[in-house]
């Protein structure tokens, strides 16, 4: 029993620089409502936290493998709602979370998992993911407000793309909006917007475009922003686009290679 209680309360792990800080917290069966020592358990979290020096939060939700896809669907989003509204009723800032996300169930074989009811219970849960600011190396950013030099890079991990999709989320619409507000006033800033894939075999360089049917994955995901911005009344003579096919991995997470960067060209 004890076991079972502590697998309830938040786990913070310190993860290695080249992966970002995760808080997880666990939930009962077919629930989506916290108790109190994990309510406490949260705050707790919200006050340790530099939120000056945090440039967004993303949050997953995930359900076990017992039940149909479209209830656990809506059991994992109930399960981030619970979390973001605990988030903002506790003082964290709403435009610092960019990502809410119910992944569903998590598959599992029976006869492949050693102690099924210990990953079920873990796999009944909600991923915090932390980004701080400028916490991807020298020269990479997270915003177009740093002070950027020529052949800076800027990562936003608001704008990710679905599994073999070119087509924009509406985070990342949301993201890009506040971009094109910034770059309508720095009109000195000239950029290259880069598209990635992930999980494409070695064999090829880039991924399919669902919609398309072509091999040029990293181009639209690319072509797309460049629209976008441009609907938004950014100069198309300020900006170019390039795929970048899977060349650039950041190794960490399928997730993460299916985005788009911009490099600064001019300023």
């Amino acid at each position: 029993m004890k076991l079972y209680r502590v697998l309830f309360l938040f786990i913070i792990y310190n993860l290695s620089a080249q992966q970002k800080p995760i808080e997880t917290v666990y939930f009962d069966f077919d629930k989506y409502d916290l108790t109190e020592p994990q309510v406490k358990v949260v705050n707790n979290f919200i006050k340790s936290i530099d939120t000056a020096r945090v440039e967004s939060i993303q949050i997953y939700g995930y359900c076990d493998d017992r039940g149909t896809d479209d209830y656990n669907f809506r059991l994992s989003h109930d399960r981030v709602n619970t979390i973001q509204n605990l988030l903002l009723s506790s003082g964290f800032k709403e435009s610092k979370i960019v990502i809410l996300e119910g992944k569903g169930r998590v598959v599992v074989r029976p006869d492949t998992v050693e102690n099924l009811y210990e990953t079920r219970l873990r796999n009944r849960r909600v991923d915090l993911i932390v980004v701080k600011r400028n916490s991807f190396g020298k020269g990479i950013y997270t915003s177009f407000k740093d002070k950027l030099k020529v052949g800076d890079k800027i990562y936003l991990e608001s704008i990710l793309f679905d599994l073999g999709s070119s087509r924009l989320t509406q985070n990342s619409k949301k993201e890009l909006d506040n971009i094109a507000t910034t770059l309508l006033k720095q009109k000195n800033i000239q950029f290259e917007i880069r598209g990635h894939v992930c999980c494409t075999p070695e064999i090829y360089n880039d991924g399919i475009d669902k919609d398309t049917k072509e091999r040029k994955l990293s181009w639209n995901r690319a072509k797309s922003v460049f629209n976008y911005l441009s609907s938004k009344k950014v100069s198309k003579n300020r900006m170019t686009y390039q795929g970048c096919g899977n060349r650039f991995p950041l190794k960490r997470g399928d997730n993460y290679d299916r985005r788009v960067e911009f490099l600064i060209t001019k300023i």
